[in-house]
């Protein structure tokens, strides 16, 4: 690192060497994963003082090179020794130094790179780490941010310097003056002559109006809505995106602001911030801009580029979330004007209006404009022009997701799905919205109607069944994935297999047959893989098998049967072959898991040959996806066998327990052994006293982590802990209740009720945490119906609770008068 370090310095070196040496010294210092990153920190702060210092020196002397890039290389460098240093209270003059390299007149370079400096660390450290400083970087970011600044690239440092300290100078923008200078500096900066200033300043209202959009309104009303729609016009896309961003981030502020609003009025209380309707006071200025943007379509445009007609109508989608009603009278006379226009860019623009405001008004006021363009739509399906068929299928999959009772099914129904199924034969893009349409359509349908067809035998979509599944079964065999078209398919036919009704059931099992065959094909030709790219499609189509294993089991539940030893020894030759492939061996377990809920007791033949599996997936402790799901499945197969999981109880405890005591085991894995504890008591009942005494040491030690209330990470994984062991406790006290060894439980009984009593002293507990706290109340009592605790039932804590008259959910309700009556018994047996 030394060495690098004199690279990086020294101006005689070629600029290319001075920037490998400072990506180096970088890479040395910082890194994503945050074990390794530990690592390097620890590595550096156990270098010798002198060496360290020679490196800060030599990044510091090379911030005022004569070359700006060079500049540039050295502020990563110093940031990431800032990041390691600074939370710990070393280095404790930098930002002095810089704040002094920032006010030095003469060398511009300097001023660029040390904005840039200040702008990188604090984006890498936390906002209370420099709070101390707060007003000295705004002071010094600001100044360069200014238009009497003579240089262009100083005033984007600042403004880019600015954005990343916008978190930490809380205190300065609740102060009106402070306030006032910075938003004049930052609108200033909107009319800059330098293009890439005026896109920064920009992003930096985007972030204000997300950070502080409750002291938004003076400036909203005085320049704000006015800058904006001239920036949403500006003839360079960059600055126009970063202007349409700004609507779409103040629709997403007012969209949350309401649903807060509503969660208050629920509890008869005032939200904590107002929504001040910017949205809907702008709509008359904004909506003719966005739909003029709709418009700049471009023929070739790469779908993964971003360009300002995606932008505009992701805001007007927004837009119509956030003001609602409101939006259809503003964009109608657009569609009418123009769906039918000659000229394929307005058609498009029109359709992706319609498209767009779908969700955010009430239904009621949409069904009459839906039902009448309906026929419109699916004829438009046959559109000479790509894009305009592309956005119709789309359009239609939003009208099928949100909004299918518009469809008639003696009127329209017919005549969609054939357009839909036209469709697949067309281009990429057409097809991936066409299968979703369809997907969309499966899935609401079934709801829309679910309750005239619980008995049917027959469904709406019974008639179109084998013609659209065969429809999809050849897009899904196809070679190609592009536009993600074929997982597209197969999730389409997941939807309509989960939705058959019972007269469709002999083409569900024709389905099943074709992709019991494939698999098998896949798993014949996976030695012949060649290539990263043939093997991640492997995987991929492997996955999406199993994703239409998962849904044909779940649809047939025990009526799988017939082919659950086909599946099984395919599946136990996929885990195999996918080797150390999680998210392979992720989606494998998973249809071995909905295999033994749908089978039960005629499960078990299966248990032992998948064992070995099992048992080195829950020691791959640093794949954390995997080991969960794993977990899962010990909970799955104790369902599913109840007390005949009693011979493999031993082997998962011990596991379990291995587990737990891991050190690199992602916490949440922990919470999920935990609750999987409850799910072993119950399906084997008494006969998990061997583990009792461990089981419940565990979770008393696991039940006394207390959250601090300022570390908002700590008190949300506290929440979901106390959440397991509750399910934990719940399974072991329901597996012992009315057995010989009840009795078991009574000296556990206080530490219970004391976890209980936490967790419903916690005032900003989910109310899922609070029907859990009851329900295992309700059970302890019901535990011991003699008696036997009436002495811990009657303290001040429980009768209060049982008294509660706050808002509750129904169902917590409904726990909460049981575990009342239960309390009763045991208290007056």
């Amino acid at each position: 690192m030394v060495t690098l370090s004199s690279v990086l310095v020294d101006e005689n070196s070629p600029l290319i060497v001075r920037n490998a040496a400072g990506l180096a010294l970088k890479n040395a210092l910082s890194a994503r994963e945050s074990t390794r990153q530990t690592e390097y920190a620890n590595r550096w702060l156990q270098m010798n003082t002198e060496a360290k210092e020679k490196i800060k020196q030599d990044a510091l002397r090379t911030l005022g090179s004569s070359n700006e890039k060079a500049g540039n290389f050295a502020s990563q460098v110093v940031a990431a020794i800032a990041a390691v240093e600074l939370p710990l209270a070393h280095w404790t003059n930098l930002i002095e130094i810089l704040l002094g390299f920032v006010n030095m007149e003469g060398n511009t370079n300097l001023k660029i790179a040390t904005l840039q400096t200040i702008g990188y660390i604090c984006e890498a450290i936390k906002p209370e780490i420099l709070a101390l400083r707060s007003n000295e970087i705004l002071t010094a970011v600001i100044h360069g941010a200014r238009k009497e600044e003579p240089s262009g690239d100083v005033q984007l440092a600042a403004i880019r310097a600015l954005i990343n300290s916008l978190e930490f100078v809380r205190d300065n923008f609740n102060r009106e003056g402070e306030r006032n200078y910075i938003m004049q500096v930052v609108c200033e900066a909107t009319q800059n002559p330098s293009v890439e200033v005026q896109i920064g300043a920009f992003e930096c209202l985007v972030k204000i109006m997300s950070l502080y959009y409750d002291k938004m309104g003076l400036y909203m009303e005085q320049a704000l809505f006015g800058l904006t729609v001239v920036g949403m016009k500006h003839s360079d896309e960059r600055v126009a995106l970063q202007a349409v961003e700004f609507w779409s981030t103040v629709c997403d502020e007012e969209v949350d602001l309401a649903i807060e609003a509503q969660d208050a009025a629920e509890y008869g209380e005032l939200p904590e911030t107002e929504s001040k309707h910017f949205a809907k006071i702008a709509l008359p200025e904004i909506v003719p801009v966005l739909l003029m943007l709709l418009t700049k379509q471009e023929e070739d445009a790469d779908e993964d580029e971003w360009n300002v007609s995606m932008a505009a109508g992701t805001c007007l989608s927004l837009l119509a979330a956030a003001v609602q009603d409101a939006i259809v009278p503003t964009v109608i006379p657009f569609i009418e004007a123009n769906i039918r226009s000659t000229d394929w860019h307005y058609r498009e623009a029109a359709i992706m209006t319609f498209g767009s405001i779908l969700e955010g008004p009430d239904p009621n006021v949409l069904m009459q404009l839906v039902h009448q363009a309906l026929p419109l739509l699916i004829d438009m399906m046959g559109d000479a022009n790509t894009h305009v068929k592309d956005t119709t299928a789309w359009t239609l999959g939003r009208i099928c997701e949100l909004l299918v009772g518009t469809i008639k099914p003696n009127v329209h129904l017919e005549k969609l799905v054939d357009a839909l199924v036209k469709g697949l034969t067309d281009s990429p893009r057409i097809v991936t919205n066409c299968c979703w349409a369809l997907m969309n359509l499966a899935d609401q349908v079934a709801i829309y109607y679910e309750d005239d067809n619980e008995s049917a035998q027959s469904g709406l979509l019974s008639p179109y069944y084998n013609h659209v599944i065969q429809a999809l079964l050849e897009v899904t065999s196809r070679s190609s994935n592009e536009a993600n078209y074929r997982t597209a398919a197969y999730e389409a036919i997941t939807s309509f297999i989960l939705q058959a009704a019972n007269d469709v059931f002999p083409s569900v099992e024709r389905t099943i047959t074709a992709m019991l065959e494939r698999m098998g094909q896949l798993l014949r030709v996976q030695d012949q893989i060649v290539g990263i790219d043939d093997r991640n499609n492997w995987n991929e189509l492997q996955g999406n098998l199993c994703s239409v294993f998962i849904a044909v089991i779940r649809r047939f539940n025990a009526n799988i049967q017939p082919f659950a030893d086909q599946i099984m020894t395919l599946i136990l030759q996929l885990i195999q072959a996918a080797g150390k492939t999680s998210t392979v061996l992720e989606d494998a377990f998973l249809v071995f898991g909905s295999l033994a809920s749908a089978l039960e007791a005629n499960f078990s033949p299966y248990v032992q040959p998948f064992l070995p599996f099992l048992v080195t997936a829950l020691r791959a402790h640093e794949d954390t996806q995997l080991c969960t799901v794993a977990v899962g499945i010990i909970g799955d197969i104790s369902r599913a066998l109840g007390a005949q999981s009693q011979p493999y109880a031993d082997g998962f405890m011990t596991v379990l327990f291995e587990n737990l005591q891991s050190e690199v085991l992602n916490r949440n894995v922990k919470i999920s052994i935990l609750s999987c504890f409850g799910d072993i008591a119950l399906a084997i009942g008494d006969k998990f006293k061997p583990y009792l005494s461990t089981t419940m040491n565990v979770l008393k030690q696991a039940g006394s982590v207390e959250p601090n209330p300022l570390d908002y990470d700590l008190v949300e994984y506290v929440g979901q802990l106390r959440e397991g062991i509750l399910e934990a406790y719940t399974g072991i006290v329901s597996g012992f209740k009315n057995t010989q060894d009840a009795a078991a439980l009574f000296e556990y009984v206080a530490q219970m009720l004391d976890l209980i009593q936490r967790c419903l002293q916690d005032e900003d507990r989910p109310d899922s945490l609070s029907k859990l706290a009851y329900g295992l109340l309700g059970d302890i009592s019901d535990c011991f119906p003699q008696g036997q605790i009436k002495d811990l039932l009657l303290v001040p804590w429980i009768t209060s609770e049982l008294r509660n008259k706050s808002r509750l959910p129904a169902e917590t309700k409904k726990t909460l008068r049981w575990a009342r009556e239960m309390v009763r018994r045991a208290t007056n047996p």
